[in-house]
């Protein structure tokens, strides 16, 4: 069986989780917000969202499927 918690890229939910957390301390620590770098942030961000919502979706399922396992027994 496939390992799925683990995205294309390598990388797992809790490092996407780490990655937009450290975007967050970055536009938290800015005294005056480069706007560029801003929105490079912005834009990474909205991937590494998109990416989490779809990987939650995956193991929403892996727990249905499981819980389906569970109820034939």
């Amino acid at each position: 069986m496939k390992k799925q918690n683990e995205k294309t890229d390598g990388s797992n939910l809790n490092e996407t989780l780490k990655k937009l957390n450290q975007i967050v301390s970055w536009f938290e620590s800015q005294s005056e917000l480069d706007v560029e770098k801003g929105l490079e942030y912005v834009k990474e961000g909205a991937k590494l969202i998109k990416s989490s919502r779809q990987r939650l979706g995956e193991i929403e399922n892996e727990f249905k499927e499981i819980k389906k396992e569970i109820s034939r027994n």
